[in-house]
């Protein structure tokens, strides 16, 4: 694996890494909507979907300008996943990615 594409997992194990794509075959329709405009370099940027990070895995990732965007659905609403959620981010935010969360 280069090393360029190996620092866009951020060490990611392979069970993150197996984990990702089983989630790539269940994605939500709220990930399917967005990622019709993400896809095939529409932004003229390549994003990647269910995209291993670390120890997460973030909904859509484009490794070019370091842009995590996470979209959840009501579960995230709920305190203690909302802790974990930003637990995740703090961590990630640590590699000089971005967020962009929508709820």
């Amino acid at each position: 694996m280069s090393d360029n594409l190996h620092n866009m997992f951020y060490g990611a194990s392979p069970y993150i890494h197996q984990r990702a794509k089983e989630l790539r075959k269940t994605e939500t329709r709220a990930e399917k909507i967005l990622w019709s405009f993400l896809s095939n370099n529409k932004l003229e940027v390549k994003f990647r979907r269910q995209h291993p990070v670390s120890q997460f895995i973030v909904d859509f990732y484009c490794h070019k300008i370091k842009l995590v965007i996470e979209v959840d659905g009501e579960i995230h609403l709920k305190k203690e996943k909302r802790d974990k959620d930003q637990m995740r981010t703090e961590h990630l935010q640590n590699f000089n990615l971005h967020f962009e969360m929508k709820r």
